[in-house]
């Protein structure tokens, strides 16, 4: 006799019941094996309850993992098989690196199998303790005890050092404090550096170093891994001294200064490489499904050039460039009402393909010096950068266009002469030599403190990071710009005494585009003085 619909196993579970208990050990069986699905699985820790420091009862963190979180899973998973023993993690501030993998990893690890040891260890025992705390309550969690079959040993009250039934261990420790005692199969080192003055500090960043060659490294087992979860605070940080010299931000195996080989995740906030281990494409934004474009853009601006590039961008460069210093810069809030504009155009791109960017810079020539008012900077063909040049020309109005006379700036200028009126200055770089050369020549001007930058400007963040690193930086072609118009405009522009008031005025007045093309010089691209008191053209 078949049996009835409502007739249940002679266990006494329905078919249903049984269903969902075999999901769920197929969750449990994932879990154990997969990372991904281990932050699925279980609650991740929060917020603590309450303010109390030692607070060991953390609200569930409800952000779902991102790609950039499976990212960093994936290269921890091959950590664990023995697969990476040596792991750097460089992402910008806030985005959950040291949840996944100084809270989360360690408790999945240790879980895996029986007898594992980790120490983990951040520039304060403060820190590392909360780092502990929110890992102790995953091992504690029901969940954890069902997916590997163990939990927390009962009578571990402190928490800097703990255990599990399955016999694995877990300590804690600020690593200025040095790590003594156990050993470990596993290192992992999470901010290394405190923030900014500890960063700056030389006798800081040493003592960290020391404490990494003598506690950190002696403390892992033969065959143990390291990993370091950091932002880059300083060029010369803890990553900075292991990683080699011509690092530049690249992610994937390198070979560390004493030889050994390392992996390297390093995400920054804003794409500009065109090998990002997330696939995106330069100028795309980290994370937008929690940070916004807006909120990025407007982080880029408020932390300025230094902090944007280390924390964000994970490229830490001297707090002084090499050969244009910060204190030579005047800045402005807002622009002089008189002048002269000048822009200087830098042509990267040969006709017909994508090359190095191009550059147009906007300065306006006034009697106290030479001020930035705008930077376009993108790697365009040419016909979109002849049309880029024709636009930024009818917004401001310059009195003067120069081109670099040499490979498509040399097209560039004799289509613009072809085809408008625009007071084009043709300019050949030959005699000055190469890139570094000019700007070494342009060099005393802007010592001199002629040279005026705004305090604040969308474009202001990324022509910092090449001027003051400077010869070292990546690109050159915005102070390439900079140094073809100090150069030119050093020769041109002249002070004068106007006559009846007394006042020095820069000698290079407008040009007037509505005159015809007769009155501007084809070689220089000077107009001519027309009375005593007109310095138009200079």
């Amino acid at each position: 006799m078949r049996a009835s619909a409502n007739s249940k196993p002679s266990s006494g579970r329905s078919d249903k019941e049984l269903l969902l208990e075999l999901y769920e050990e197929k969750l449990r069986r994932r879990a154990r094996d997969d990372l991904n699905a281990y932050c699925r699985h279980i609650e991740i820790p929060g917020a603590p309850i309450n303010d109390d420091e030692e607070c060991e009862e953390f609200y569930p963190d409800t952000v779902t993992p991102s790609a950039h979180h499976q990212l960093l899973n994936n290269a921890l998973m091959r950590v664990e098989l023995g697969n990476v023993r040596r792991l750097m993690v460089f992402m910008p501030p806030g985005s959950a690196k040291s949840t996944y993998a100084t809270v989360v990893f360690p408790s999945w690890f240790m879980g895996r199998k029986r007898g594992r040891n980790v120490i983990c260890a951040s520039y304060n025992t403060d820190l590392a303790r909360k780092f502990s705390r929110k890992t102790r309550q995953i091992v504690r969690s029901s969940r954890y005890q069902d997916i590997f079959d163990t939990s927390l040993v009962a009578d571990n009250r402190s928490v800097e050092d703990w255990a599990l039934l399955n016999s694995s261990t877990y300590m804690c420790a600020g690593i200025m404090a040095g790590i003594t005692g156990n050993r470990a199969d596993g290192m992992v080192i999470d901010d290394p550096i405190k923030g900014r003055q500890d960063a700056d500090s030389q006798t800081i960043r040493e003592t960290i170093w020391q404490e990494y060659l003598a506690s950190v490294r002696t403390r892992v087992k033969p065959g143990g891994f390291i990993v370091i979860i950091q932002t880059r605070w300083h060029e010369d940080d803890l990553s900075g001294r292991i990683l080699p010299q011509d690092w530049n931000g690249q992610s994937g195996k390198v070979i560390a200064r004493d030889g050994e080989e390392w992996e390297v995740i390093c995400l920054q906030a804003e794409c500009e490489v065109d090998d990002d281990p997330l696939g995106r494409k330069r100028g795309e934004w980290l994370w937008t499904e929690w940070f916004t474009p807006e909120h990025w853009a407007q982080e880029k601006i408020t932390q300025g050039s230094r902090n944007w590039d280390a924390l964000y961008q994970q490229k830490p460069k001297p707090s002084e460039g090499g050969m244009f210093k910060r204190p030579w810069v005047k800045r402005y809030k807002a622009r002089p009402f008189e002048g002269q504009i000048i822009q200087s155009v830098d042509s990267g791109n040969k006709p017909g393909q994508l090359n190095d960017p191009s550059v147009v810079g906007t300065w306006l020539v006034t009697r106290l010096g030479w001020y930035l008012l705008d930077v376009w900077r993108d790697r365009v063909d040419f016909p979109t950068l002849k049309h880029t040049v024709k636009n930024l020309a009818n917004d401001w109005k310059p009195g003067g266009i120069i081109i670099e006379d040499k490979a498509s700036g040399t097209q560039l200028i004799q289509e613009l002469r072809a085809t408008t009126r625009l007071p084009v200055i043709a300019f050949d770089p030959t005699p000055h030599g190469d890139k570094v050369m000019r700007a070494n020549d342009v060099s005393p001007l802007v010592e001199s403190g002629l040279v005026f930058l705004p305090e604040e400007a969308t474009w202001l963040i990324d022509f910092e990071r090449e001027f003051f690193s400077f010869p070292l930086s990546t690109t050159k072609d915005q102070v390439d710009m900079l140094s073809q118009f100090l150069k030119w405009a050093h020769k041109h522009t002249v002070m004068l005494e106007v006559i009846g008031s007394g006042n020095k005025v820069a000698g290079l007045g407008g040009f007037d585009t509505e005159s015809s093309q007769s009155q501007i010089d084809e070689d220089t691209g000077f107009g001519r003085v027309r009375s005593h008191t007109d310095t138009s053209g200079f």
